[in-house]
Formats: structure tokens, sequence, C-alpha cells
């Protein structure tokens, strides 16, 4: 379905009973709905499953200027209202730091937040060091030539396959092959000037308070922190739980940012995240 935020077209789709608790799933930078295709299946049963394209990604409209998180946490704010009731939320990077900002600053909007190595920085800082900058960096470039030459999805997804992670081994042997599909069809889809802010070098403050406490269930799933991709540091993860006692905090020894993904992960993922909505209820 079609949603309206301001000006903005926004894309949202609806799995589940009407009459179901609702999650609304957050996909990172680039990405779009695709990324939670695997999951649906598993929560559809018992939750009516939102998933949003944000602004500038999948088929939702683009934006005027600038990607900020606060348009972002807007769109969020705009699947909630759509939902008609408190959502969980489930985010993965930018959906993730969508989702904590998003209850932080609409509490009554989220049940519960889980959050998938989010940019959650307690102070003021860039990509600087981190491997996924360099592949932002030939996605920058390389987005606009492939979609304007519109190379097929399986393509892109065969030529993703045999490149190498930013963790270190080709996609093809990191991630499942749906994973490979949804991140082919989010580069085909996305203005690649999502990316401008987090390439321009400058520190960026969080959106979201790291000293106020969250007031609702929380779980924090974050990569290993000796990852060279890992978006959550050691010290994001200790912050977030000094603040947050009653949160759950876990750090999956192996895992790179791409953790739902990974094929050595996602099983991990989705214990922990079935676990934490069973306690929910």
């Amino acid at each position: 379905m079609e949603i309206r935020n301001g000006d903005l077209t926004l894309h949202l789709t609806i799995d589940g009973p009407d009459s179901a608790p609702p999650v609304l799933l957050l996909h990172g930078i680039t990405s779009s709905v695709r990324t939670w295709d695997w999951l649906v299946p598993h929560l559809a049963p018992t939750y009516r499953v939102l998933r949003l394209d944000f602004r500038g990604h999948g088929r939702s409209d683009r934006a005027p200027g600038e990607y900020h998180i606060d348009g972002y946490v807007s769109d969020a704010a705009a699947a909630v209202q759509a939902a008609g009731a408190p959502c969980i939320v489930v985010g993965h990077s930018l959906g993730g730091g969508t989702g904590v900002t998003l209850a932080q600053r609409h509490p009554e909007s989220v049940r519960a937040l889980v959050m998938e190595d989010p940019p959650i920085p307690a102070a003021a800082r860039s990509l600087e060091g981190n491997a996924l900058l360099d592949g932002f960096r030939l996605m920058r470039e390389s987005i606009p030539v492939m979609q304007a030459q519109q190379v097929p999805e399986d393509v892109l997804a065969g030529i993703l396959a045999n490149a190498p992670s930013a963790s270190g081994p080709t996609f093809g042997e990191l991630l499942h092959p749906d994973g490979l599909a949804s991140m082919a069809a989010g580069m085909l889809h996305v203005d690649a000037s999502v990316l401008d802010l987090v390439l321009s070098g400058a520190p960026m403050p969080p959106a979201y308070n790291p000293d106020l406490a969250l007031t609702v269930p929380a779980l924090l799933i974050a990569a290993d922190p000796s990852a060279r991709d890992a978006v959550t540091r050691a010290t994001d993860s200790a912050r977030f739980a000094e603040v947050n006692p009653s949160a759950t905090v876990v750090a999956l020894p192996g895992a790179g940012h791409l953790i739902h993904d990974e094929k050595a992960q996602r099983d991990a993922f989705l214990t922990h995240l079935t676990t934490f909505l069973s306690s929910l209820a």
C-alpha cells in the first residue's frame, strides 16, 4: 500500500492478520523492504508485519535536498500511524538508529524496540575507519550508472556474489541468496544521494540522546566488535546497557554488519528476536 508523509508517498507492505499486534520492520541505508522477505513467514502467523521503504529507497518517493535522520524518523512515524497502534519496531543499521530515535521522541508510538547493529554513538563521530566506507564510495559512483543501464536484478546479484564484502569474504560466500537478491534490488531502486551525508566525512551527532533511558523494552543485537564493518562499537553497547539496564544487549561472535543476511548468523538473529518477542506476550 502507499501512505503519505507530507509531500512524499511512501511504500508500505503489510502481511499477517489485521487484528494481530503490529511489528514495523525498518531497513538499512540503500536497502528496501526486500531485506525482510525471509522474516515475514516467521512473524506473519502471529503479528501484523509492516515493512517500510524509507524515503529515497525502494518504491518510496525520492526526497528533495539532503537525507537526514529526522526525515527517516518522520517516515517511521507515518508508518506507525498507518498501523493504527503502537508498534514493535525492528530496525537494521539506519533502521535501528531511526527506531531508537522514534522511541525517544514518540514513546507512545513504540511498544518495544529491536536494533540490529545500529549507529548509536555516545558522541558525534563519522564512519572513518569502518570498512563499509569503501563500499559506500563505490556504490555512490556505480549505482546511477547501473540504474541508467537498467541492469537486471539477477545480473547484479551475480556480480555481487563475486565481489568482496566489507568483512572479507565474497558476498556470495557470506550471504544467503535472498540476501544477495535484496541487496541488488535495493541498489537498483535507491537514490544514491542517500549516501552523501555518510560520505561527507563530517562527524554526525547522535540523533537520539544516549543519556536518556528508553521507556520501552529493548533488544540490541550488535555485530562482533572486532569486525571491520561493525557499526555498533563495544563502547556504544556498554553505554546503552548502562543507561538501559533492563534492555537485552548481545554481540554475536564472528558477525559482521549484515547480521540477518549472513549464512552463519541468521539463525542466531532469529532466535534472539523471537525470544524477545515471546517475552512481550
